[in-house]
């Protein structure tokens, strides 16, 4: 009313309120009365704000790649912001320039230089995997850089949400995962069949050992056993030869007595070991004895006369 307003700010918002170029009040959060057409009132927002980007960039190796993130920030000196943007409002606390959407695109601009400078220095493997590089990098370079000291910015945080190739090199990426997957996938079931077949052999080598165990004490209870059996004939052999020394001595022992006892009949006449015999009384041997003396001189006897008698006698006895 006549050209009369009441501003009320939020504590994180700092005013300055201009009457004719001259800085009548500034602060944040503050209220008052003011007129309109001799005044303007700039409102500069004091609370974190984030800007979301998205910006493509190429690495080392001549790869596209896409980052995509958030970077938080405050304003730590308002006065300085509101010299170099236009943060001025109308009675309905809209801004009269575009410039306050012009401050994340400045943000972001010099967020996307450091982070080219980053990238540019790795490889398409290694820029997949650096999004902890990059953000300690780009939120170290963005609060040294003069681009964002002089706006009075402070950054906060710096979030990288994706790093991203492009879908043909993504493609081709992924189709080298899955081949390297699957050959280690293909590696795990060798290493598991070779496994397999080791503990196989060390059980086949387990059961021949045992087999061999066994054989040679298979053997040597059969040795043993021959060596009992060969001790046994050894004894045995060695009682026979005792058994035929004895044998033999005893014959030869019998051999001597006879011998001796007989040798002083050796050169007596028979006749005489007849008549001197137990049997030399007996007429059958008498009758013998003659016969054989008959026999010796059979060239002398011209006939010979035996009656049946004699030989019926003869004949009769056994």
């Amino acid at each position: 009313m006549f050209g009369i307003e009441y501003l009320k700010a939020t504590p994180t918002t700092f005013v300055l309120h201009f009457k004719a170029g001259v800085v009548k009040r500034q602060g944040a959060g503050l209220s008052f009365w003011y007129y309109r057409p001799s005044s303007t009132v700039v409102t500069v927002p004091l609370a974190s704000a984030d800007v979301p980007f998205v910006f493509n960039e190429i690495t080392r190796d001549f790869q596209e790649l896409t980052v995509q993130g958030q970077l938080t920030y405050r304003v730590v000196e308002p006065t300085k912001l509101a010299r170099l943007l236009d943060f001025s409002v109308d009675a309905r606390g809209k801004y009269h320039s575009d410039d306050p959407t012009k401050l994340g695109d400045r943000l972001i601009n010099a967020t996307q230089v450091l982070a080219s400078a980053v990238l540019g220095r790795l490889t398409l493997r290694e820029a997949l995997a650096a999004s902890e590089l990059l953000v300690n990098e780009v939120t170290a370079g963005l609060r040294k850089a003069d681009a964002v000291a002089m706006l009075g910015i402070e950054p906060l945080a710096l979030s990288i949400l994706s790093i991203r190739p492009t879908p043909e090199m993504s493609r081709a990426l992924e189709a080298e995962a899955r081949e390297r997957l699957s050959r280690e996938a293909d590696e795990s079931i060798y290493a598991r069949r070779n496994a397999a077949v080791e503990q196989e052999r060390i059980i086949k080598e387990s059961e021949l050992n045992t087999e061999l165990a066994v054989e040679a004490k298979k053997r040597e209870i059969r040795e043993r056993k021959m060596e009992a059996d060969i001790a046994v004939e050894e004894q045995r052999t060695a009682l026979i030869d005792k058994q035929v020394a004895n044998a033999k001595q005893d014959a030869d022992s019998r051999a001597y007595a006879l011998q001796t006892t007989l040798a002083p009949l050796e050169k007596a006449d028979w006749k005489t070991l007849m008549a001197i015999s137990p049997n030399g009384g007996d007429p059958r041997m008498m009758i013998a004895l003659a016969f054989r003396e008959l026999a010796e001189n059979a060239s002398k006897i011209g006939e010979l006369n035996m009656s049946p008698d004699l030989l019926k006698s003869l004949i009769g006895k056994s």
